[in-house]
């Protein structure tokens, strides 16, 4: 029998050990390898989802609720802002904003977000229209990839919208339907999870709403009405990107929040507050996954002494059958990578099978696909790391056994 088919029936001869430190290995293993997956794919969906934006202004309040809101629609907004002190932004001949995409927000169907814009939206991300038409008329939507995949909505289907943000069943419907009149190819980015319309819908769908609420109000002339809608008109926030990078774009963020009533916000900077905010946690954690992999080399280590132990009479047999002292060395030592091997494969397993079990979860959280069966090189090293403290741990038991003594072991006994 080979050196590793002894080590595999030693190994099985103390189930108990085995299975604990299998355990310990796996839980330290998963835990990392868990926050490593989450942390690069959102890290990620951030990257791509920032499309080149270099500034988004909308209402007072968070600016990091803002970013969140319009770039990747995980939060609320933080108002609206009129569309008339929003107008000068939307010029195309503006002599420093190169585009700005408008955004009206605040109705979703089965929590996807439905998304009032114009033309421009669906570029920032590369999204193509793979079956039907864009948009061109109030109540007529374009649905990104998931959103037709998962309701099977196809052309000229038709859907009710709920007022608000989340997927609560219990929300009001709103009375007018939207028309799917195209789906968007999959991009890979937040575009695939929207629904996006005309900014049009959206103030038809609520205007007529407070027409409605409002119908023993006073009267007024159709002139008066129609201006006194144009100046009431809202939207979200605006998308912006520059035509380059001078020190009047720089001075842009600042000029906008101190000189006016609207918010504007960096997405670079604030999503790198993000980082940092996410990062000590996810650092604290994943240092407790090693400390728990420490742990359990330590219980390697226990465990193997106390085996060699038990098996002194057993180590100067193989020593008197011919074994030579190396090869008592190598043995104990397959042991502890046995073990650790083990216990890596287990973790990996169990960091990937819990992705995959949270997916919906963490969709709901951040809005996004994960990849359960995704690899990252950062795993790979994660495993060495692993096997390093299974060798580690072994080597003293394993020298011990290098240097037994077969004759004053046989005494002994």
């Amino acid at each position: 029998m080979t050196l590793v088919g002894i080590s595999w029936k030693n190994i099985l001869f103390r189930p108990f050990n085995t299975l604990l430190i299998i355990i310990l290995f796996a839980l330290g293993i998963g835990l990392i390898s868990f926050l490593l997956l989450i942390e690069k794919q959102i890290q990620d969906k951030f990257e791509k989802n920032q499309a080149g934006i270099q500034l988004v202004v909308g209402a007072k309040g968070s600016p990091l609720q803002l970013i969140l809101c319009s770039m990747y629609h995980i939060d609320a907004p933080t108002g609206n802002i009129l569309l008339k002190d929003a107008a000068p932004f939307l010029n195309p001949k503006h002599p420093i904003i190169a585009k700005a995409v408008p955004l009206s927000l605040g109705d979703s169907y089965n929590g996807h977000r439905i998304v009032g814009t114009n033309a421009d939206f669906p570029n920032l991300y590369n999204g193509k229209i793979v079956q039907g038409r864009w948009c061109d008329s109030s109540m007529e939507v374009v649905l990104g990839a998931n959103v037709a995949k998962n309701y099977q909505l196809g052309i000229d289907s038709k859907f009710r919208s709920s007022h608000g943000l989340i997927n609560d069943s219990l929300a009001e419907k709103h009375d007018h339907s939207f028309v799917v009149k195209g789906i968007f190819t999959p991009t890979g980015s937040v575009l695939d999870e929207l629904i996006v319309t005309p900014l049009e819908s959206i103030w038809a769908v609520h205007e007529h709403e407070e027409d409605h609420a409002e119908n023993h109000a006073e009267s007024h002339t159709e002139s008066e009405e129609e201006s006194s809608v144009t100046d009431t008109r809202a939207i979200t926030s605006l998308l912006i990107k520059f035509r380059g990078n001078n020190i009047q774009s720089l001075n842009f963020l600042r000029n906008i929040n101190e000189n006016t009533n609207m918010q504007a916000a960096n997405p670079a900077l604030e999503i790198n507050r993000l980082y940092l905010l996410m990062g000590s946690g996810m650092d604290a954690i994943q240092w407790l996954g090693w400390i728990i992999m420490v742990v359990s080399g330590f219980s390697v280590f226990v465990a193997l002494l106390q085996a060699l132990s038990d098996r002194k009479k057993e180590m100067a047999m193989l020593r008197i059958m011919g074994a030579a002292p190396f090869q008592l060395f190598s043995l104990i030592l397959i042991e502890g990578v046995i073990l650790a091997t083990l216990g890596c494969l287990v973790g990996i397993l169990l960091a990937h099978s819990s992705i995959w079990m949270l997916s919906d979860h963490l969709k709901s959280i951040y809005n996004y696909d994960f990849n359960a069966f995704l690899f990252i090189l950062e795993e790979f090293w994660l495993i060495l790391g692993a096997l390093f403290i299974g060798i580690l741990t072994a080597i003293y038991p394993s020298i011990k056994a290098y240097n037994t003594n077969m004759h004053q072991t046989l005494a002994e006994g």
